[in-house]
């Protein structure tokens, strides 16, 4: 059986392709910033922040980094409207994204912060600084500094993970290819399209967040 590939369909797709790369991108950007912020509250709470709010905190992380990407988003998506707290798809999975991210990155961070040397808190309570003081200008830098490589890492992983947010119904890249090949019965082909773009998006974040590290880690990079 000879296969005959078509991509004479892609021109007339490339709307809906650029739509998907569109809400792909502002996904990862949003859920990056925010989850990434999230991540690192959570994990000055785990390593330095007060005892009552450590269970709670320690509770969401393995709560989240437990159980399925796909299951948190159907329970924000589909759960919480029984609740009578109703969002759009888009939001839902903004939400899911941060959530998810906010878990994983607060694990890196702590392991950061973990391998502070105890001179630099000390460094930093010589100085009259209150402990989140202490916290956000003697150890959070070098903290990053140590674990973005896999910060990054984690955050390219929650970009592909990304697809899953098709099975609510929003239009990102998975969602766009969905469309298409229902329309032009061409699913080998559209799904080679989509995995060369998700490959160039992995590889376009990873050498962003590597050239993001150079600059807010110049002393690093210049070793």
């Amino acid at each position: 059986m000879t296969y005959h590939f078509d991509f004479g369909w892609l021109i007339g797709s490339l709307p809906v392709l650029l739509k998907g790369i569109r809400i792909t991108v502002q996904l990862i950007v949003i859920g990056a910033l925010f989850g990434v912020a999230l991540g690192i509250a959570c994990a000055w709470v785990r390593a330095l922040g007060p005892k009552w709010l450590k269970p709670v905190v320690a509770t969401y992380v393995e709560l989240i980094r437990n159980t399925p990407f796909l299951i948190q988003l159907f329970f924000i998506f589909f759960g919480l409207p029984s609740l009578g707290i109703r969002m759009s798809e888009l939001t839902a999975a903004n939400l899911a994204m941060i959530v998810n991210l906010g878990a994983y990155s607060c694990e890196i961070v702590r392991a950061g912060i973990q391998a502070t040397p105890r001179g630099q808190f000390e460094a930093g309570a010589s100085l009259a600084m209150t402990p989140f003081q202490s916290f956000r200008y003697v150890v959070l830098v070098p903290a990053l500094q140590r674990i973005w490589p896999a910060l990054s890492s984690q955050i390219v992983i929650v970009m592909l993970g990304s697809a899953v947010v098709s099975q609510i119904a929003a239009e990102d890249l998975t969602f766009a290819a969905n469309f298409i090949q229902s329309r032009n019965f061409r699913a080998f082909e559209t799904y080679i399209v989509s995995t060369l773009i998700y490959l160039a998006l992995a590889i376009l974040l990873r050498q962003l967040l590597a050239g993001l590290g150079w600059m807010l880690f110049p002393r690093k990079a210049s070793r």
